[in-house]
């Protein structure tokens, strides 16, 4: 669905995304995550052609973003990262001008607006001017747009942000049913939960550079020894086993922190515990508790750039 070719916008001495080479597959959620700064934002603003890019350029949908700008726009929907909204209207106004500029019928209007703000949990402000709401409130109306346009590619800028956690599961759910109905959605975050379970693919930015793009999973498996096991036993452990459990494929390290107690870093954690607990349990060593924790996305970008995502954002500023 869309296909970048080295693209890249620079502001003077910035350069804010730097050929940038990458593949989205029709009907998948794909996460750009990166800190503030990474370069986003303005890979979001050139594929919706509302900047031009300085280099390269991308097809969307079958469409040049340079040489066919208006096809492109015929195809996207666009959430900002900041909400861009009339303020003097009120969210009813914002929502159902908007479904009128996409073509929609005035009796399809006033069904798929009222469905949407009761959605978002907007119906009871309705009527109120979008100047006195909160930034979350005005956050939810710019998703809402994007939601009652329905586009072949959506382009989600934050799409949660200033947003409580109730409301963030919600458009979290109305996201993935966007996708289910047949569009493709480009998710440009800086909140690392947020791009694990909602993505189908991901791909880290850094200083306007794509590090490493592939499923959550794919990810974090490719951290060497960044799953944790910890185990606790019934029995000391002899040193002959150490040594056993150490020569396991795809075990990175074993650390005994009591003698009876163990913390085990490996890889492929849910392949690899089975036949961690055939080793204990063949030599008669029980096992009384058994913990698992695999690496998060912040732990994939700490290993890709040496620093976690607050870290990054501070060094940008």
């Amino acid at each position: 669905m869309i296909h970048t070719v080295n693209l890249t916008k620079r502001f003077e001495d910035l350069t804010a995304v730097d050929h940038l080479n990458l593949d989205i597959e029709e009907g998948e959620i794909f996460g750009l995550l990166g800190p503030n700064g990474a370069g986003k934002t303005t890979t979001v603003l050139m594929l919706s052609t509302v900047i031009k890019p300085t280099e390269g350029t991308a097809v969307v949908g079958g469409y040049d973003i340079k040489q066919n700008p208006d096809d492109v726009r015929k195809l996207i929907g666009l959430c900002f990262q900041e909400p861009k909204i009339l303020w003097v209207s009120t969210p009813w106004d914002v929502l159902n001008w908007h479904a009128k500029v996409c073509g929609l019928s005035a009796v399809e209007r006033k069904k798929r607006v009222h469905q949407i703000l009761e959605d978002v949990n907007m119906w009871e402000s309705r009527n109120k001017k979008v100047h006195g709401l909160s930034g979350g409130m005005r956050k939810r109306i710019e998703v809402a747009k994007v939601l009652i346009q329905r586009p072949k590619v959506a382009f989600i800028d934050e799409p949660t942000a200033q947003i409580d956690v109730v409301g963030k599961h919600k458009i979290w759910n109305m996201i993935r049913a966007l996708r289910d109905e047949g569009s493709t959605i480009i998710l440009a975050t800086n909140e690392l939960y947020e791009a694990d379970i909602l993505s189908d693919r991901v791909g880290i930015m850094h200083k306007g550079k794509l590090l490493i793009c592939d499923i959550p999973k794919t990810l974090k498996d490719s951290i060497p020894g960044g799953d944790i096991v910890e185990i606790q036993l019934g029995k000391e452990v002899t040193r002959n086993k150490l040594e056993e459990l150490r020569n396991v494929h795809e075990v990175a390290d074993v650390v005994m922190v009591k003698p009876k107690d163990l913390r085990v870093y490996l890889n492929k954690v849910e392949e690899v515990v089975p036949k961690i607990m055939e080793l204990f349990l063949k030599d008669g060593l029980p096992i009384t508790s058994i913990h698992m924790s695999e690496p998060s996305l912040d732990d994939v970008f700490v290993h890709y750039t040496g620093l976690t995502i607050q870290e990054a954002e501070q060094k940008s500023r």
